[in-house]
């Protein structure tokens, strides 16, 4: 995989593992921050209220660094581990999954429950869709209107996404690349008269 794209989930898939009597729901979501990953959370918490436990893993941002698991009253390292392991070996970022609990009065023991968390999140990633994402970068910068043309031509050969762009004295624009397509876009824009960035 190159460094500048990554891998994550469309929407919101489902997936059950039953294990001697107890129900395992996986939820897989997709996410971008921190705050989304509360507010699901909380979501999930109160619609799954009489559930014994309520455990995640989310892995954030291109780089995978920020990441979390949370056991919820499990045994330690039995629940948010194997969950974010899931995560971790389909090499996804920017996704929530939660594996809600239902004890069905018969302890499964660490290794059982280590197989059923585990397994409950492969089946709710494996209901996904997962696509491939490249990692952009945004650049702004100011021009004279006599100049369009020729941000206009570099524009139309890099095929960046246009952001934003304003025509006052000065025009002004953002546009959106793949990362490691930035260069060769920004070496090209610093070619044209008057064009400074921001």
């Amino acid at each position: 995989m190159s460094e500048d794209t990554y891998k994550t989930i469309v929407a919101l898939s489902e997936g059950i593992y039953t294990e001697k009597r107890s129900k395992f729901i996986a939820i897989a979501l997709p996410v971008r921050t921190v705050e989304e990953v509360k507010a699901h959370l909380e979501t999930y918490q109160k619609k799954y209220y009489d559930a014994r436990h309520v455990c995640y893993a989310y892995m954030l941002g291109h780089e995978r660094k920020d990441f979390r698991a949370n056991d919820n009253g499990e045994p330690s390292g039995t629940a948010g581990k194997p969950i974010l392991g899931q995560i971790n070996s389909n090499e996804l970022t920017d996704i929530l999954v939660i594996v809600v609990r239902y004890f069905g009065g018969i302890k499964l023991g660490t290794s059982g429950l280590i197989v059923a968390y585990k397994a409950a999140a492969a089946e709710a990633i494996a209901a996904a869709t997962i696509i491939e994402k490249t990692v952009d970068e945004e650049v702004t910068f100011l021009f004279e209107y006599p100049f369009m043309n020729d941000v206009m031509r570099v524009v139309k050969e890099e095929e960046p996404e246009i952001q934003e762009q304003s025509y006052d004295m000065d025009c002004r624009m953002t546009l959106r690349i793949r990362q490691s397509m930035m260069p060769k876009l920004r070496a090209r824009l610093e070619k044209v008269e008057t064009l400074r960035f921001e």
